[in-house]
């Protein structure tokens, strides 16, 4: 079923929204302390140590963003339709009335959006392949053109020493393959693994890193359980039975890329956080320990151990789904050995007795977004300690602009803050045996920003979207700085 909302109805159900969002898009494999207290969040002067932290030789500073919230150009070259260009013509879903269609033009601004990096001294740079400017169909015919354009980007970024690190889904499904059911049809983990084949062969011989499948959890559940992102469904059963899908889509990907000539490494990507007990109660603990598996171990066990954990405790009917999906062989499948582990980070997950959020810390622009460092940091170790430390990358950590900061890229210091606290716990877990081999920030450019349209701003350039001029904020510079000298330095 799909439930289209209105603008009014975004802004009068705003704490439902952030519930849900939290929920789905906040708890992960950090560190979930049932029973404990949070800890307190430091101040930005707390948090800093106040001495340079030198990260080790050859770290990967990087920057992310991903093909429909940049490249706009939704016709061009043979692209074809995606679920998220459906999706955003649907009155009331995006907070703006807004789409991609532009964006931020990146499709016809790539080279000076290269240089831009270039001048910054990234050194590695996240970007999603979209599948409907490859596969107009989602299957069969190549769309050279639309191909075209990732082999020049890729040669692009080699060309300035930039390496690359590339998404082979970030949630924009051609609309041909919604139309045969998406993900709720088991077929979609084999059409996956075909377009992947795809790109392996163009770019395999000079992409650094793959990434599968961006953020699994938000794709089931905001897209099929709750209805907020596309395709828009309102449905717990099918959202257990996309996860289930979304799983052996990307274990299918790492068989055939080990089958194929490709170089470099592959991984996941998923957006974990830490939960906590709001108080000391036995409901608060119980409360986390359940959603500890909705919203981390679903994906983390399958894909680093070849099991899913206990369902008896999570929603019936997404369990229901789930399992009715499962067939013998499966979870050997999805449990191909990865090369490393893409961590997303946001903000923590604070549950009360009641299994309610609390939002016990700073809450950002973004709403659902709480400001907590020592959550990058529990879920880092977190991975060590339960998951036979395998290594980590760090692909996606930002905030969006702070009201306070006045819009003007060089009144940046909110995030500046924001990213030094985060960097700061990077290097602590590093310190404590964490292997973690790089880090990108969230985002690049101001962009898209999904249900938010362009009312968050989320990048380290501005954006004015009327003209499309890039303009580097304060933040920008500072990460430049310790993207040349791999230092974080002392404030």
């Amino acid at each position: 079923m799909v439930k289209a909302t209105s603008p009014m109805e975004h802004r009068l159900s705003r704490r439902q929204f952030c519930l849900a969002m939290v929920t789905t898009a906040g708890l992960s494999a950090a560190a979930c302390r049932a029973g404990d207290n949070p800890a307190p969040s430091p101040s930005p002067g707390e948090a800093s140590s106040g001495a340079t932290l030198a990260f080790p030789e050859g770290f990967h500073w990087g920057v992310a963003t991903s093909a429909y919230q940049i490249e706009g150009a939704v016709t061009a070259d043979g692209r074809g339709r995606s679920i998220w260009d459906t999706f955003c013509d649907r009155v009331g879903t995006i907070a703006d009335g807004s789409s991609g269609e532009v964006a931020c033009d990146h499709y016809n601004r790539w080279e000076s959006d290269l240089d831009l990096m270039r001048t910054l001294e990234i050194g590695s740079y996240r970007f999603s392949i979209g599948w409907p400017r490859v596969l107009p169909e989602g299957l069969g015919r190549v769309n050279r053109r639309g191909l075209d354009f990732y082999d020049r980007l890729v040669d692009g970024l080699l060309a300035r020493g930039i390496s690359p690190l590339a998404t082979l889904y970030h949630w924009d499904l051609p609309q041909a393959l919604q139309d045969r059911g998406g993900w709720e049809n088991r077929d979609s983990a084999e059409w996956f693994a075909d377009y992947a084949e795809v790109i392996f062969s163009a770019l395999g011989d000079r992409v650094d890193r793959w990434l599968t499948i961006n953020e699994a959890k938000v794709i089931a559940q905001q897209g099929y359980q709750y209805g907020r992102m596309a395709p828009g469904m309102t449905d717990a059963k099918a959202a257990g039975t996309v996860i289930h899908h979304l799983n052996l889509a990307h274990g299918r990907a790492i068989s055939r890329f080990r089958a194929s000539a490709s170089r470099g490494q592959i991984g996941p990507c998923l957006q974990l956080a830490p939960c906590y007990a709001a108080d000391q109660s036995e409901g608060a603990a119980a409360a986390v320990r359940t959603a500890d598996i909705t919203e981390n171990t679903l994906y983390l066990d399958p894909l680093l151990r070849r099991r899913y954990p206990d369902l008896s405790k999570i929603d019936r009917a997404l369990a229901a789904g789930l399992e009715s999906a499962v067939q013998e062989g499966d979870l050997t499948v999805i449990g191909a050995p990865v090369d490393f582990v893409g961590v997303n980070y946001y903000s923590p997950m604070v549950v009360d007795g009641q299994g309610q959020p609390v939002q016990s810390y700073p809450v950002t622009a973004a709403g659902w977004q709480q400001i907590y460092p020592q959550g990058l940091y529990d879920a880092l170790t977190r991975i060590r300690r339960e998951y036979n430390s395998p290594e980590v990358v760090i692909t996606e950590n930002g905030v969006p602009d702070d009201p306070t900061d006045s819009g003007q890229p060089t009144a940046d210091s909110a995030r500046v803050n924001f990213l030094r606290q985060h960097l700061e716990a990077v290097h602590r877990a590093i310190a404590e045996g964490t292997a973690i081999s790089g880090y990108h920030a969230w985002s690049l450019l101001d962009n898209f920003e999904w249900f938010a349209g362009y009312s968050q701003r989320w990048g380290l350039v501005q954006v004015d979207f009327e003209t499309l001029q890039r303009t580097p904020k304060a933040s920008a510079s500072w990460y430049s700085t310790v993207a040349r000298s791999n230092k974080l330095p002392s404030e």
